[in-house]
C-alpha cells in the first residue's frame, strides 16, 4: 500500500512538472508569435548582418535566445529557433557563438540592401589596384569587422611591397596611406607599425572617427575583438568612453601617429602605380591606400526653413555641455533616442523627441526599455507622427498629424542619417553598384573562423 501511494505521489509530481513546463513553453511560444507578428508590421526584416539558422541542425535549446542582448530578435517556436524581430538585430554574432551545434551563421540581408556599394575582392581591394576599403563603407557595419579588415588589408599590402618597389625609386613615398582613424583605420595603422611599414593616417575630425561622435556611454561593441600590438580585447560590452580610452593608450604605447583635422580631398593613381594624395593641408604619395571611411558621409538635412541657424546640429559629442535648455531631437533610430535620453539626463533640460512614424521600429531593446523610464518620469516627451516644418530663433514649428504646433526651443539635433561618400569614390575611380553581400559575408566569416579570429 505504501509503495502504491509513493508511486502515485511521484507520478503526480512528474505530471505537474511536465504540465508546468508545457505551459511555460506554450506561453513563450505565444509571446514569440506575437513578437513575430509585430515584426511583420513594422519591418521588412534584417537590414544588415543577421543570423541564418539551419533548422536541420537546430536542437531548440534556446542558447541563442538567451545570448542575444537586443531583446526578442530570436525565439524558439515549435522546437526550433527562428528570427521574430529581425529589424532589431545588429549582427554582433553572439547567438552564433552560443549555439552548441553550429546551426547559426551570420550572413547579410538580401542583396538589394547592398545597392550602390563599392565592388570589392575577397581581400577588400577595389577595382583600383592596391586601393582597399574596410569597415562600414564596404558593407560590414560592426566595429569587430572593421578591426579585422583593417588588420587583414595591411597584411595584404605588406605581402606586395617587394614587388611594388622593385626597380622603382622609393624616396618620399609611403608604403600605405590610411584614410580614416575610426576602428578600421586604427587597426590598419597599428598593423602597419607591427609590420614595420612606412604609413600615414589621415582623419578629418579627431581620433576615433565616427565613434568619437557617439553619445556618452553608448555601447559600441558586444563581442571580443583582436587588436594588433595588443591581442584580444575580451570585454563583452564596451562603451564609447572605454574604447576611446583604450585607443588613446595604444596611441601612446605604440607610437601611433594620426594626422587629425586633415581631410583627404582627392586620390589619383599615377602612371608609375603610386597614388598621389591631395589633402586639405598638403600632398602625399603612397604605394597603397586603405579607405576606412564611415558610410554616413555628409549628414542628411531636413530641408526646412531655418535649418541654417547655428543652433541646428547633426551630431552630439558631449550632452553634459547643455543644461537648462529647450531641446528638440529629430529621428527614430538609436542615435536619436540615445542623444535624446542623454540630453534629458542633464539638469534642467526639457527635451522633445520628434519622429515621423507612429512607433519606433529600429531601436535596440535596451534603448526601448530605458526610453520608457525617461518618458514615464517626464524627463522626455516623444511626439510621434510629427515633422519639423520651420525652425525659428527661439522656437520650432512641428507638423503633428496635419496640425501645426509651435514649441519653445534653444537647440535642435537632427539624426536623419547621412549621404554616403559615393561622389568621392567615383572621383577616385572606384566602381559602385549592387553586390551579393550574403554570399560575400558568408565567405568572409569562413576566412575569419579559419584564421582563428572572432
Amino acid at each position: 500500500m505504501n509503495d502504491t501511494l509513493m508511486y502515485l505521489a511521484f507520478g503526480a509530481i512528474l505530471v505537474f512538472a511536465i504540465a508546468s513546463h508545457l505551459r511555460k513553453t506554450m506561453k513563450k511560444e505565444a509571446a514569440a508569435r506575437d513578437a513575430a507578428e509585430r515584426g511583420k508590421l513594422i519591418s521588412e526584416g534584417p537590414r544588415a548582418q543577421h543570423p541564418h539558422i539551419d533548422a536541420m541542425y537546430c536542437i531548440g535549446c534556446g542558447a541563442c535566445v538567451d545570448a542575444c542582448p537586443e531583446g526578442d530578435v530570436l525565439a524558439v517556436i515549435a522546437g526550433k529557433a527562428g528570427i521574430v524581430n529581425g529589424h532589431k538585430c545588429v549582427g554582433h554574432g553572439l547567438c552564433a557563438d552560443a549555439c552548441p551545434v553550429g546551426a547559426i551563421t551570420i550572413v547579410m540581408a538580401k542583396p538589394g540592401v547592398g545597392a550602390d556599394m563599392p565592388q570589392l575582392s575577397p581581400e577588400f581591394e577595389t577595382n583600383v589596384p592596391n586601393m582597399f576599403i574596410v569597415g562600414e563603407l564596404g558593407g560590414l557595419a560592426l566595429i569587430k569587422n572593421a578591426v579585422n579588415q583593417g588588420r587583414d588589408c595591411v597584411d595584404a599590402v605588406a605581402s606586395r611591397m617587394t614587388r611594388l618597389k622593385t626597380g622603382k625609386p622609393t624616396t618620399g613615398i609611403h608604403d600605405v596611406a590610411i584614410v580614416g582613424a575610426g576602428p578600421g583605420g586604427i587597426s590598419a595603422s597599428l598593423r602597419a607599425i607591427e609590420k614595420k611599414l612606412r604609413y600615414v593616417t589621415f582623419e578629418q575630425d579627431e581620433l576615433g572617427g565616427t565613434v568619437a561622435k557617439y553619445p556618452r556611454q553608448k555601447l559600441v561593441m558586444t563581442s571580443p575583438v583582436e587588436f594588433p600590438l595588443h591581442g584580444k580585447f575580451k570585454k563583452l560590452q564596451i562603451s564609447k568612453e572605454e574604447l576611446l580610452k583604450f585607443w588613446e593608450q595604444l596611441h601612446r604605447q605604440a607610437g601611433l601617429k594620426v594626422n587629425t583635422l586633415e581631410k583627404v580631398e582627392n586620390i589619383q593613381r599615377a602612371a608609375d602605380g603610386v597614388f598621389d594624395i591631395e589633402t586639405s593641408k598638403g600632398r602625399y604619395r603612397a604605394w597603397a591606400v586603405i579607405l576606412a571611411l564611415g558610410r554616413r558621409g555628409t549628414p542628411r538635412k531636413l530641408g526646412v526653413k531655418g535649418e541654417e541657424l547655428g543652433k541646428v546640429m547633426y551630431g552630439l559629442i558631449e550632452a553634459e555641455a547643455y543644461t537648462g535648455m529647450n531641446i528638440l531631437v529629430v529621428g527614430g533610430g538609436d542615435s536619436a533616442v540615445e542623444a535624446a535620453m542623454g540630453l534629458a539626463h542633464q539638469k534642467g533640460n526639457r527635451v522633445t523627441l520628434s519622429y515621423r512614424q507612429e512607433a519606433f521600429s529600429r531601436i535596440k531593446e535596451r534603448n526601448s526599455q530605458r526610453l520608457k523610464e525617461y518618458t514615464k518620469g517626464g524627463r522626455l516627451q516623444v511626439i510621434f507622427k510629427s515633422n519639423p516644418v520651420e525652425i525659428k530663433a527661439k522656437s520650432v514649428v512641428l507638423d503633428v498629424e496635419g496640425q501645426q504646433r509651435e514649441i519653445p526651443n534653444d537647440y535642435v539635433w537632427v539624426f536623419a542619417g547621412g549621404t554616403p561618400p559615393n561622389e568621392f569614390l567615383k572621383r577616385v575611380g572606384i566602381q559602385v553598384g549592387q553586390r551579393d553581400l550574403t554570399r560575400e559575408t558568408g565567405a568572409h566569416a569562413k576566412l575569419v573562423a579559419a584564421a582563428g579570429y572572432r
